[in-house]
């Protein structure tokens, strides 16, 4: 079952803070993934167990001359490796450049609702600081726990996440006291964020959960004589509680004081579709996740732009 007709809707629309959630369940609870990081639905098939996988790594398998490997999604959840059925699917996902399967139990439809309607968990739910959990939503009279795929793929395979030997590689940089507003609702990749950047020679970054936050901030500082001393740049994922990152890009590339500000999405997300759909809504780049090298450089190259554009602004 491929899904490329039914995503089609959602990702040629521009900036309207919705999003399409697949529904599906492991042990009667139901658990959501974004529709836009589902390649196909498949039925399980045999797979050929790994030696010295992570546990939750259940094997490969091969369809369609392709190796794609299958993640447990059960035992990741539980910790417990529950019977598999003769009715479990495979979703099939395609996120970061990468393609995995993650085996469930049984697909419940598809539902279309806010990032407002979507709330972050309470930490004591997601062990502590961090949990998998991008957010909690009612779809169908149903409460679902929306999955972070992306933490639980780099929880198993760290290689795969922001790697800070990119940053290494670069050498010594001179120190840069630019602002940057970073919106990132994951407090591991948060974190990462910030470690490459200031490894990388930035300073001045200010960190915001959602969109909202960080709309809320530019918000306020909007009619200051010294905006552009408030901020300089704004790094945004796409898929955050409250308000997304297109929403985000939207909102300031409408504004008429704001659209100077450089845009960067920095999303897992970033494919052929969704670059079309980032374009659309004035974003200056967009870079897939993890390439955090790549992003140094492309901040640098937009600081320094930005720089010029306000000169200019004040001649």
């Amino acid at each position: 079952m491929k899904v490329d007709k039914e995503k089609e809707g959602i990702l040629l629309e521009s900036g309207t803070n919705e999003i399409e959630i697949m529904k599906f369940t492991i042990q009667g609870e139901f658990y959501g993934i974004n529709v836009a990081k589902v390649k196909e639905i498949m039925m399980a098939a045999k797979v050929k167990a790994m030696p010295h996988a992570h546990p939750a790594v259940e094997g490969i398998f091969k369809p369609r001359d392709t190796l794609i490997t299958v993640i447990d999604l059960g035992y990741y959840l539980t910790n417990d490796y529950l019977e598999h059925g003769s009715r479990d699917l495979f979703i099939v996902t395609n996120f970061n450049k990468m393609t995995v399967a993650f085996r469930v139990q049984s697909i419940e439809g598809i539902s279309r609702i806010s990032w407002k309607d979507i709330q972050k968990p309470d930490k004591t739910l997601t062990h502590g600081e961090e949990g998998v959990a991008t957010g909690i939503a009612q779809c169908a009279g149903e409460l679902v726990t929306i999955l972070d795929f992306e933490a639980i793929v780099a929880e198993i395979a760290p290689e795969t996440s922001i790697q800070m030997s990119e940053v290494e590689q670069m050498g010594d940089r001179s120190l840069c006291n630019d602002p940057l507003v970073i919106a990132e609702d994951s407090i591991l990749l948060q974190k990462m964020i910030n470690d490459a950047l200031e490894r990388a020679g930035f300073t001045n970054i200010m960190n915001f959960n959602n969109g909202q936050e960080a709309w809320d901030y530019l918000h306020s500082i909007h009619n200051d004589s010294d905006l552009y001393d408030k901020v300089n740049l704004i790094v945004t994922d796409i898929e955050m509680p409250e308000m997304d990152g297109h929403r985000l890009t939207k909102l300031v590339k409408d504004d008429p004081r704001l659209k100077h500000l450089p845009v960067v999405i920095f999303s897992s997300l970033i494919n052929e579709q969704m670059r079309i759909k980032g374009e659309s809504l004035g974003a200056d780049e967009q870079l897939t996740k993890p390439e955090i090298g790549n992003l140094v450089h492309v901040i640098d190259r937009l600081l320094e732009r930005f720089h010029e554009k306000v000169k200019r602004l004040d001649e």
